[in-house]
Order: structure tokens, then sequence, then C-alpha cells
């Protein structure tokens, strides 16, 4: 969890102000100490160049809201949450956050896969700043709504990616932030978790939390968001009402195949 940004708008939970997130790619690296050697020998020079998996975005995200993301791989839809998550810092630019944040962005980041999924939820929890009373309160729901039953106390080593992220998301949910982040994690594990999850969701959103969901459940996003913001190259094209926006996103997959949708 993150604490409060003094910074941010009171309205908002999230603004991004210009933010960018740059890459540096070397091209002919050396990776032993032969090759190094070889090549200061053969007077080659390494050569770099910049990639942008964001670029100038600004965003602003209002509390109480669920904001999808979509856009072509590639984009800089995960960089992005990961920049709001703060996992990663931007190259440039501001980001604020306003409140606590819980954030499922890879299937058992952060799990230790020697311990079992009790101890990963203490873990987990401890990570996210709860005490260790606060993650034994919600150890019972965490379980419950996980539905590992007896496998909570098998090493995660030995889970399924259906398991992480029943664990993943149980944990998420339960910390109750006012913000949570979710990419493509709902598209793992079966129908009934994934029902389950989505009335979870809805029940968080309706409590006044804030959302930001990367996904390519369009339909999904189309009946669970308020807004939805589309990416491509790194660069916010529009946002706006979901529907008018995945069918912009359509328009440019169909674009970019070469297939005329003009009729």
């Amino acid at each position: 969890m993150t604490g409060i940004d003094a910074d941010v708008n009171d309205n908002l939970a999230v603004e991004l102000k210009d933010v960018g997130v740059r890459y540096r790619l070397s091209h002919e690296r050396a990776t032993t100490l032969k090759e190094t050697v070889i090549n200061f020998l053969l007077g080659r020079r390494y050569v770099s160049e910049d990639l942008w998996a964001l670029r100038n975005v600004n965003l602003e995200i209002e509390k109480g809201t669920c904001v999808g993301v979509i856009g072509r791989n590639g984009c800089g839809k995960s960089t992005l949450l990961q920049v709001v998550a703060k996992v990663i810092g931007p190259t440039e630019g501001e980001v604020s956050v306003r409140g606590d944040i819980s954030s499922l962005l890879q299937l058992g980041a952060g799990f230790d896969p020697e311990l079992s999924g009790t101890d990963n939820v203490f873990l987990s929890g401890s990570l996210q700043g709860l005490s260790r009373r606060a993650i034994h309160d919600r150890y019972p729901e965490i379980v419950e709504f996980s539905g590992l039953g007896s496998f909570i106390d098998v090493p995660v080593k030995n889970f399924s990616a259906g398991m992480y992220v029943r664990l993943g998301f149980s944990i998420a949910i339960t910390v109750d932030p006012d913000v949570l982040l979710i990419d493509e994690a709902l598209a793992v594990g079966d129908e009934a978790f994934q029902q389950k999850c989505l009335e979870k969701i809805r029940a968080f959103r309706d409590s006044g939390k804030t959302l930001l969901i990367v996904s390519h459940g369009l339909d999904l996003l189309a009946t669970l968001c308020d807004r939805v913001v589309l990416l491509d190259r790194g660069q916010i094209v529009s946002t706006g009402e979901p529907r008018s926006i995945i069918d912009q996103y359509h328009q440019m997959i169909a674009a970019a195949d070469g297939v005329d949708v003009s009729s």
C-alpha cells in the first residue's frame, strides 16, 4: 500500500501529468567477460536506442470510478499500471495517488514459491502495510473467498495458475484499499470464480472505491467501467464512454489489418 500524496486534487484518486517511461536498449551487448574483451579489441561500440513505453500521458481518475485500459499488446497498458502502483518510477512527469493501493499486476507477484499459501498471505499483507493482527483478522475471509480449502497450506510452487490468481485476488480485494489495480487477472480461473470476482469488484466499485483495470475482455469493460482509455504506442489515443472507445479500438485494429470498415 501507499500513503496519500498531498499534491493531488481531493476529487481525484489518480493523476498522471506528462508521464513518460523510457527504456534504453543496447545492441551487441556482451554477456561474458570473453565477449567484452573481444568487443574491446575489435573496437566494437554498443548501439543504444530509446524505447518509450509511455510518453506524454495525462490522465485523471476520479474517486469512486472504474476505468478500463485497452490497446494492442505492447502499447504500454501494463507499464501504466506499474507506474500508478509505483512499482516503477516515471522517466519524466509526475504521478499522484490519493489513498491506499492494492494491486494485482501479475499472477503470484511477490509470492515466495517455497512458502505455503498461508505464509504468503501474511507476507503479502505485510508488504501492503497491514499489521499481523489485521492480516490475522482478514485471513478467514481471504481463505474462504479463494476457495483453496486445505490447499492453502501447500507451498505455492505447486499451485496452478488458477490457484495463484485465486489467492492473489483474494488478498488484493480483502485488504480494503482505496484504489485497486488489476492487470488481466480475471482471465484466469474457472467461470464460477470469475463471476465471484466480478461480483466482488462491483461491490467494491459501488462502495465508492476506485478501480483501474487492464483487460482484453472488452465486453467486461463495457459493462463494468465508467470510462475506457485507449492506448497506442505508449500514448493515450482517446478516453471516454466505454462502447465508443471500444468501437474505436476495433476500427484501429481493422485498419492495421487492412480491413475496410467504412461500409
